[in-house]
């Protein structure tokens, strides 16, 4: 029974509980002779009578008495009372570092301080034979002397390290996993040689050390897995994801943690005094100018000319603020142009500059193939990315240059440009682009077909704030807050029409601004920059009475077109416009994969593809195109043996997701051209009429797959928070369609099991997107297919395989058995992809691979080795306004 509040144990009186574990539990409590507050830690009486749980708890007695270190909590007293036993430790005030890493990464040199203060704790520890074999951040605390090194009631007494001193004894583990005759320790933290119970040394100190600083600076743990048995196979054979992104700016620590995670002891820091000198080194500095500079020997070509490009920058800033200073004359000042080569992306439109001009913001992908934010202030020789920014989209700026907002796995999310955990400000279904007010707001676009939505940045429930045109409008997206913080500029979609208006966060009213298909952007002090035939034009905008006036002036030409109406530039408050010029053409091509990833030849020319998909008799493909120079999306089909393009549709409006009927006869596909998405239906050879097939009134719908006896379309509907969810459409009867799998979040890429039993789709209600199978039309059960993330599943034809794309991009390969029931086995990968958008939900696009039926090709919609041309930053751009 806990220790009621006032109970004394010898001078201490009880005040509160601290905490609970296996070994103990510790109040916080008044020492009543020397007035001071102290920590009693307190052998519970159901442990008391057993010799091992004594034993332990006398040897933690036996182990803090012989060390008195700065960076060690120290023991004050030992007593029992009344059968109680009990230690008196110091009581600190601050966090436990776990605590603190529950927020996210630490800075580098907070955790490099922290490191070195734990280094040098262990490196007591050992110096007394002692071994405390249960490091991990719990156990260490944070105050504002510095950390303390805690709990050395699993520690062992031992010789100098590599010395045989017995088995280790059998571990406790998390309250979830604590029993007697397992393995002694977290199983978080713990060495090779402890899992295998082997003896251990100080080394086995040293390899948890490099497990906890490993966490520290990529706020990640090194080793994970989904079960006991999974996450020791991890610690005894897999290596941690390397940290040569995570530790960009400072090699040198990467190596040092890298020796300490060896496998084999031999190969570890030998001890802990070693190891904390060399921490100091790194600290220091020395050793990131030299290994920095070592790296910077072996970079490419590519990326030295980057970095040079970047120091110009910071050369060009500095002249202007110069010429700034010593004149009050503007058209004083110059244009300068500079280019900056980001790593590969398959988002090149996904950039913003910073309000103040200083920062550019993008998505890219880091040598391990994560696809992350990365930020690159213009006075830097380097990009960092930002940790938990996985598959990001879509950035954009706080007023203040100091947040970044994003899209990612079906969410709204923002983070510190300064690092730290990114926070989640509300769900998304498909976002078409967002903006964030001086007075806290964001005004976003959270589906493919909706109005815009207003949500504080601090997190909560999207309220509406423009409503759609249902008779002309399928679509309010890009918004832009103008300096008021009440008006906003939009791009409208209406398929025949499309246009950039002002909207008020007041009135649901809206005002036409001009007829444009790409959004545009406001730029003080009065200019309103947009796009015709890819050329960024200028026109004086005032934000007060929101009227054009002037004729446009060209400024950029040659941009970047995009089919989903976003613009290929970002403007700052005081003069720096960046861009992205036309992208390769035809840098992306079908092409065909055997199940080992060995290329078989491409098909067709290159092209601007999205959604792919096989006919019944894998004879042709269907795809979607964009026509770049009016924006306009049609569905074409392609013969695979002849590799010649035949365009199925021609409506100036956008045609999408499109799916064979099970005969190959039809193609069902969705359109906007009358507003809101609707479902159409044409012969395959293109002969005779486009029909429509399904409109829901005030809503939009597409369809996304056929099942194979013909009885069901699957459909991608809205509900009222613009999230997509599964309906079913009846190909017979009076053809009512009806939700099939829906849930507070986002599901989406519906696909028929082969005998029309199951249902695989991709759902965000477990955060992270997953692949999920559930039974059709009676949705009595649910099991999640994939792990560690997935979407984009596709059964293979006899349905003993489901496919899918794991975040990575890598292609993976589930087995699975139905019947009267489902089975399925452990996904296997089969090889790593380029395919469009990779596995990010926010990339709007549909399905990029398909699977022939016997599962052993595999059709890919991949991007070219270079998608996308350099960023051009362009300083002081209203300078050539004048000329």
């Amino acid at each position: 029974m806990p220790l009621a509040v006032g109970t004394k144990l010898g001078p201490y009186e009880i005040q509160s509980a601290l905490g609970a574990g296996g070994m103990g539990e510790v109040y916080r409590a008044r020492d009543t002779r020397l007035e001071r507050i102290v920590a009693i830690k307190v052998l519970p009486a159901s442990l008391a009578d057993d010799p091992q749980f004594r034993e332990r708890f006398d040897r933690e007695a036996r182990t803090i008495s012989q060390l008195d270190h700065p960076h060690i909590c120290a023991l004050y007293d030992v007593g029992e009372q009344s059968g109680t036993s009990y230690l008196v430790m110091q009581y600190l005030e601050g966090e436990t570092l776990e605590a603190r890493l529950n927020r996210g990464a630490l800075p580098l040199a907070q955790a490099l301080q922290i490191a070195i203060q734990i280094a040098e704790a262990l490196d007591k520890a050992h110096r007394a034979g002692i071994v405390h074999r249960d490091l991990k951040p719990g156990n260490v605390m944070l105050t504002a002397a510095g950390a303390k090194l805690l709990d050395f009631g699993l520690a062992k007494t031992v010789g100098p390290a590599g010395a045989v001193a017995g088995l280790s004894m059998l571990p406790t583990t998390p309250p979830n996993l604590t029993a007697q005759g397992t393995i002694l320790g977290t199983f978080q933290y713990m060495a090779p040689e402890q899992l295998e119970g082997q003896e251990a040394d100080a080394r086995t100190d040293i390899f948890v050390f490099g497990a906890v600083v490993y966490e520290m600076v990529t706020g990640k743990k090194a080793f994970q897995g989904h079960s006991q048995a999974s996450l020791i196979g991890a610690i005894l054979k897999d290596e941690p994801p390397p940290l040569a992104t995570a530790l960009a700016a400072a090699p040198a620590l990467a190596r040092v943690i890298q020796i300490c995670l060896a496998k084999n002891p031999d190969d570890r820091w030998q001890s802990a005094r070693d190891l904390g000198r060399d921490l100091q080194w790194v600290a220091g500095g020395s050793a990131v100018g030299g290994t920095a500079a070592t790296a910077a020997r072996a970079t490419t070509v590519r990326e030295r000319i980057a970095w040079g490009v970047a120091l110009l920058a910071v050369a060009a800033m500095l002249l202007a603020g110069a010429i700034r200073k010593s004149s009050n004359t503007p058209t004083a000042l110059e244009t300068v142009r500079l280019s900056v080569v980001t790593p590969d992306t398959s988002n090149p439109l996904d950039f913003a500059i910073s309000p103040d001009g200083r920062t550019l913001a993008f998505v890219a992908y880091t040598d391990e193939g994560k696809q992350l934010l990365w930020v690159r202030p213009l006075s830097a020789t380097a990009a960092q990315p930002l940790s938990g920014t996985e598959e990001a989209t879509q950035p954009f700026w706080s007023p203040d240059s100091r947040s970044i907002g994003f899209f990612t796995q079906g969410r709204l999310k923002r983070i510190d440009v300064s690092g730290g955990t990114p926070q989640t400000v509300c769900d998304v279904a498909t976002p078409r682009g967002a903006t964030w007010s001086r007075q806290g707001d964001i005004l976003l676009t959270r589906g493919t077909n909706s109005g815009l939505s207003r949500v504080s940045a601090a997190g909560g429930e999207p309220t509406p704030v423009t409503v759609l045109d249902a008779a002309r409008e399928s679509s309010h997206r890009y918004p832009q807050f103008l300096p008021d913080g009440r008006h906003f500029l939009f791009f409208v979609q209406a398929g025949k029409g499309n246009g950039v208006s002002v909207g008020s966060i007041d009135s649901k009213e809206s005002r036409h601004l001009l007829d444009t298909n790409m959004a545009a952007l406001y730029a003080p002090p009065g200019h309103l920059l947009f796009v015709r035939d890819g050329v960024v034009m200028e026109q004086a905008f005032d934000a007060t009475t929101m009227a054009l006036t002037g004729e446009p002036i060209r400024v950029v030409e040659g941009l970047a077109q995009d089919p989903f109406n976003r613009i290929a530039f970002s403007v700052s408050e005081n003069g720096v416009l960046v861009y992205r010029s036309s992208t390769l053409k035809g840098n992306r091509q079908l092409s065909w994969f055997d199940r080992s990833g060995k290329p078989l030849g491409s098909v067709g020319p290159g092209g601007d593809y999205f959604n792919v998909e096989l006919s019944p008799n894998g004879s042709e493909v269907a795809f979607s195109q964009t026509e770049l120079r009016t924006n306009n999306v049609d569905i074409w089909t392609m013969d695979l043996a002849n590799g010649k393009p035949q365009r199925l549709t021609f409506d100036p409006a956008i045609e999408v997701n499109h799916v064979w009927s099970p005969d190959g006869s039809r193609i069902l596909f969705g359109s906007n051209r009358n507003g809101p998405y609707e479902v159409y239906q044409r012969l395959a050879t293109g002969a005779g009429t486009e029909d429509r097939l399904l409109q829901i009134p005030g809503s939009t719908v597409v369809p996304k797959d056929w099942s194979m006896d013909g009885r069901f379309v699957a459909l991608s509907v809205p509900d009222r928070n613009s999230l997509n969810q599964v309906w079913a459409l009846p190909m017979s009867g009076d053809r009512t369609p009806a939700a099939s799998v829906t849930s507070a979040g986002t599901n989406d890429f519906p696909r028929f099991s082969p005998d029309g039993k199951w249902i695989a789709y991709a759902s965000n209600d477990s955060q992270a997107f997953e692949v999920y199978v559930q039974t059709f039309p009676a949705g009595h059960g649910t099991w999640q297919i994939s792990t560690g993330g997935g979407i984009q599943p596709r059964w293979r034809r006899d349905g003993k395989e489901l496919f899918y794309l794991a975040p990575d991009r890598r292609l993976m390969a589930v087995p699975v058995r139905s019947g009267s029931s489902f089975q399925f086995g452990v996904p296997v990968p089969l090889f790593k992809t380029k395919t469009v958008g990779g596995a990010s939900y926010n990339s709007g696009y549909s399905a990029q691979y398909d699977v022939t039926p016997d599962g052993q090709r595999f059709l890919l919609n991949t991007e070219a080795d270079a998608t996308a041309t350099p960023l051009t930053v362009v300083l002081n751009w209203t300078a050539a306004l004048k000329k």
